[in-house]
């Protein structure tokens, strides 16, 4: 059985549900991310669209960009939740709003080719310059 885990906004305005069946988990460095959510990277964990529901706050979400291709903050607070990828398939949740701890980590870094020049990555893990694995 798949543990259903739950996400909120600094706020606690918007609640999310998303399965503990992430497909990939990544910290990106490319200055989109670092803009959106204020810091040197985000981690971000990717699985199928339809496993994630907003299950409070529905109409405070503050969508940047389309249906298919977005981030979707608290328009309260400003918290990134989420970004909604690959054409709308995929979402890549902001692991800093899981409430609940999920079972997967992040595996690499991606886009350390634009990463701040301000920040030093410490671990272990892959580097990509660009997308992981291209």
């Amino acid at each position: 059985m798949i543990a259903r885990l739950t996400g909120s906004c600094f706020c606690g305005a918007v609640r999310y549900a998303v399965d503990d069946a992430f497909r990939y988990a990544m910290y990106c460095h490319c200055s989109n991310c670092r803009r959106t959510t204020g810091s040197a990277f985000k981690p971000f964990a990717g699985i199928e669209r339809d496993r994630l529901a907003v299950t409070h706050g529905a109409g405070t979400l503050l969508i940047q960009g389309d249906a298919l291709n977005n981030d979707t903050h608290c328009a309260r607070c400003g918290s990134l939740l989420f970004s909604v990828v690959r054409d709308g398939a995929f979402v890549h949740v902001a692991m800093g709003t899981l409430v609940d701890a999920p079972s997967i980590r992040p595996g690499c870094h991606i886009f350390v080719g634009s990463k701040a020049p301000w920040h030093t990555i410490a671990d272990d893990l892959p580097q990509h310059e660009g997308h992981a694995g291209g």
